[in-house]
């Protein structure tokens, strides 16, 4: 994904959420519905998130520090992680509980009946609008995934989040229409109280996945299969390096990848070629997956006999291991 794709979806959003947020509270203000107090909540929070989500990409554009080494990347998904908890918290949990104060209070719409509709009709019209932009820049990156797969294995957070935000937002609004609706055609407050559930309910299960998801990033991910296909194809395409005795990836941030490699060279090379190969093989690496930004290659003398004699990696190399003497020096 890109930034730019990302951004502009965002504040499509933003300005969507923004807009739609003004015309609910005005709703509910002319007509009591709880339906449209909740789903102006949603949408105050939706804006809200929008704004994390911009912080959290400009953020994340800071430039390495002693303290921080390699960057400020993930910072983006400390802030995803922040909007999933937002929108379970100010949007689910305040919808849930409006349902449950409307249900043993319920009350019909009883002034300006043609006002929550048109205001809904209003919100999905803008909110459509919103949720086209997010399909429009997620088709740029997402391929031939499917959406469900899209959204969980996706390394930058703003495009999934906005796109579940935008789709629960869709939802939401079906399930006001529905509350709403069905008040003013029986006049029992039940309804409104109902689709304010549904509303509620809505928004925690997607802030739960939300959280999931990006728990999974906070926690750090490795490459993507293909990617890691095409990095060790680099490695080992090339007389420098013999095989990868052990390898491991890192997703520094959604467009920064770091790759740490023990790599098995010929031991007839001098330390002059096993440079050049070692710089041969980064550039390799680089040329095949770009964001691999951040490469740290070891390089080592493979023994089968070794590896077959223990585990770990000291057990991956012919070169013999230095032992402790009772002094704690070690020995030759």
């Amino acid at each position: 994904m890109s930034a730019e794709g990302g951004t502009r979806a965002i504040i499509a959003a933003l300005l969507a959420n923004i807009g739609i947020a003004i015309t609910k509270f005005l709703a509910f203000a002319l007509t009591g519905s709880s339906s449209m107090l909740a789903e102006a909540i949603h949408s105050v929070a939706d804006s809200g998130n929008q704004g994390l989500l911009l912080l959290g990409g400009k953020r994340a554009k800071r430039e390495a520090t002693p303290q921080h080494p390699f960057g400020y990347g993930r910072e983006r998904y400390i802030y995803a992680f922040i909007v999933s908890i937002v929108l379970f918290s100010v949007g689910g949990l305040f919808a849930l509980y409006e349902a449950y104060h409307k249900w043993h209070d319920p009350h019909g719409i009883t002034e300006y009946q043609w006002v929550p509709v048109t205001v809904l009709l209003i919100a999905i019209a803008m909110e459509s609008f919103s949720f086209r932009t997010a399909i429009k820049e997620s088709n740029h990156t997402r391929g031939n995934q499917s959406w469900i797969r899209f959204i969980r294995r996706a390394k930058a957070p703003e495009l999934p989040v906005v796109l579940l935000e935008d789709f629960g937002a869709l939802v939401g609004l079906i399930f006001a229409l529905f509350g709403v609706g069905m008040t003013l055609a029986t006049g029992h407050g039940e309804w409104d109280a109902l689709g304010t559930a549904m509303i509620g309910i809505l928004l925690v299960t997607i802030a739960v996945v939300l959280a999931i998801e990006t728990k999974s990033l906070l926690l750090g991910e490795g490459a993507e299969t293909h990617d890691l296909a095409a990095i060790e194809r680099a490695v080992t395409d090339g007389p420098e390096v013999e095989r990868i005795i052990h390898m491991k990836t890192l997703y520094l941030g959604p467009e920064e990848l770091m790759v740490a490699a023990k790599i098995g060279v010929p031991s007839c090379d001098t330390a002059e070629e096993v440079a050049r190969g070692i710089n041969a093989v980064e550039a390799r690496i680089r040329a095949a997956v770009p964001i691999a930004r951040v490469i740290y290659l070891e390089p080592d003398i493979y023994s089968a006999a070794a590896e077959r004699a223990g585990s770990g990696s000291a057990s991956h190399t012919a070169v013999p291991q230095p032992e402790d003497d009772p002094s704690g020096r070690s020995g030759s």
